[in-house]
């Protein structure tokens, strides 16, 4: 029996367009992803670079771009807070059936720019929503690595068979499920977390 609830947040309960800083680093010369870049980013991810050295990082790599313009690139990933997923989430907390947490792989950059894409009273109102509200820059860990898992098990002495993580990464939850977490690998475009309890 499912007892707790851990979410992912981008494309679950926010929005993403997650080709878009590459569509927009590539007006100042990004071609491909690099080794290089890909490190910078989970590093951010992890919290294991401020945001002034993540956007000096890139800046000495896309020398023309103005530090405005390296931002707004990389904020352009987010997009809406459907209303109607928020009610959902706070209708599930009202009921108080299941523990629910969040897990989410971000920076703060993009916190940042949710709060002011959403108003600070709305993010609140979501915030609140979860008993824990884990962002991997916070963490020091990031999915799919199998101990930012671990520690949320270990940590709210969750049981991996009752427990769903909902997350739109195939990586991700494969990950998950490795540890005996039950796991719904959302299709964004065609599901959607409203969905969520006809998977419990």
């Amino acid at each position: 029996m499912i007892k707790n609830i851990i979410f992912d947040f981008g494309d679950i309960f926010i929005n993403l367009d997650k080709q878009a800083p590459l569509m927009e680093m590539s007006k100042f010369g990004l071609t491909q992803m690099t080794p290089e870049l890909d490190a910078i980013f989970k590093d951010y991810e992890m919290g294991l670079m401020e945001s002034d050295t993540f956007i000096n990082a890139l800046q000495s790599i896309f020398n023309e771009a103005s530090r405005a313009q390296i931002i707004a690139a990389w904020n352009s990933i987010i997009l809406d807070f459907p209303e109607e997923r928020l009610a959902f989430i706070e209708q599930l907390k009202k009921e108080n059936r299941y523990r629910l947490f969040l897990l989410s792989n971000t920076n703060d950059l993009h916190i940042e720019q949710v709060k002011m894409s959403m108003g600070l009273e709305r993010f609140k109102r979501f915030q609140n929503c979860f008993e824990q509200f884990y962002l991997s820059q916070e963490m020091k860990m990031r999915k799919p690595n199998s101990n930012i898992y671990e520690f949320v098990l270990h940590e709210n002495n969750l049981v991996a068979n009752e427990t769903l993580f909902i997350d739109d990464s195939k990586e991700n939850t494969l990950s998950a499920s490795k540890l005996g977490i039950l796991c719904w690998n959302l299709q964004v475009g065609k599901e959607d977390v409203l969905e969520t309890l006809n998977h419990l």
